[in-house]
């Protein structure tokens, strides 16, 4: 998921009564964002970026050990913060313990849920693990823990203007993606001037402990539906292909952006990739969309290409490889792409099946 909604469920959390401690809000808010330290690899390489992404630290041996040195250095804050001023009372090093490991737990778990996964097994095992049910940027998860966070961190007009701005640009991102329809653009809409009155009124600032529960529980009710509705959307398409005389190998239930009624779905058989949309709302819910495309690994190009040191991350991340080899006097020229519309790149390769430097 993408980096604020990881901020929003730490700072959620930091609102109940589990997180209103001294150094509740820090541990929380950075332990929600800690496996995402790998991003720093951007700086070195792409391809090694994109190898090294939603693995070693989003993995078993990182999620064991992180939580422990986020919790270890938050009790030495404490510490230093109480022999600054002797009359303060230090917070145990078990609650904060448990709040880093609650934290960091969280962000593999929102990471798995959308199509890109996560590899929870590293670095013992490399295999990937899709939830296939939120959008990468989900705005009613914005808007549900979003509120928490308005109501806990808008008392001074710097924030408020702060919030507007953000709102705003979510709007102009929500309203502004193809595709969603119009009554969920009205919804949101309707939400945000909603936050707006609550935090005007300013009624609810004493029970912003339960109010955080609330929105949590809703929060996780919403992520358990979506599950649900992929799964069961499965399950249709499934039958749908099968009732056609496909014989799916594979099915991907994508979610599509701000609208939990439909799904972007891809289905694989042995020679091609089928598009299809599902709309629970329309009178024929299951359509394909547009034509059926090869996957074109039959060639030994197309894994020779695949094998390239110019696709090392993408060959990590791929899930499902797209490749068009064209024959040339020099060898081979191999278009790879993911379905997913991850970007791939075009290897050169000689009649020997050996990469040719650029």
């Amino acid at each position: 998921m993408d980096p604020l909604t990881h901020t929003f469920v730490g700072a959620s959390l930091a609102q109940t009564r589990f997180g209103r401690v001294r150094l509740g809000t820090a541990t929380l808010v950075i332990g929600a964002n800690l496996p995402d330290i790998d991003a720093a690899t951007y700086f070195l390489d792409s391809q090694l970026s994109l190898g090294f992404r939603r693995g070693w630290t989003h993995g078993i041996l990182a999620l064991a050990l992180m939580p422990a040195l986020l919790g270890w250095v938050m009790h030495q804050v404490d510490l230093f913060r109480c022999r600054r001023d002797p009359a303060a009372t230090p917070v145990s090093q078990g609650r904060l313990m448990a709040l880093a490991y609650v934290s960091v737990l969280t962000h593999p778990a929102l990471d798995w849920l959308n199509t890109y996964g996560v590899r929870l097994l590293m670095p013992f095992d490399g295999r990937w693990f899709y939830g296939d049910s939120l959008f990468i940027i989900d705005p009613w998860v914005w808007l549900l823990l979003g509120t928490v966070t308005v109501l806990a961190h808008s008392g001074s007009p710097a924030r408020i203007a702060g919030w507007i701005a953000l709102g705003a640009l979510a709007t102009v991102l929500v309203t502004g993606f193809p595709g969603i329809p119009l009554a969920m653009r009205v919804l949101w809409c309707l939400a945000l001037a909603g936050i707006a009155g609550v935090r005007t009124w300013g009624g609810v600032q004493q029970t912003l402990p339960h109010v955080a529960t609330v929105c949590l529980l809703l929060g996780g009710l919403y992520v358990a539906g979506m599950i649900g509705g992929s799964r069961v959307a499965h399950s249709q398409v499934a039958a749908w292909a099968h009732a056609r005389g496909l014989e799916p190998r594979r099915i991907m239930v994508g979610p599509v952006p701000a609208d939990p009624w439909r799904r972007d779905v891809l289905v694989v058989d042995d020679l091609h990739y089928h598009r299809v949309r599902l709309d629970w709302l329309a009178p024929d819910p299951i359509t394909p969309v547009g034509l059926q495309a090869p996957i074109g690994d039959g060639h030994p190009a197309a894994a020779a290409a695949l094998a390239a040191p110019e696709l090392s991350g993408f060959a990590i991340w791929t899930r499902f490889p797209r490749f068009q080899v064209d024959s040339n006097a020099d060898g081979y020229r191999v278009s790879v792409s993911d379905m997913r519309g991850l970007g791939g790149g075009v290897i050169a390769l000689d009649r020997e099946l050996r990469p040719i430097a650029p």
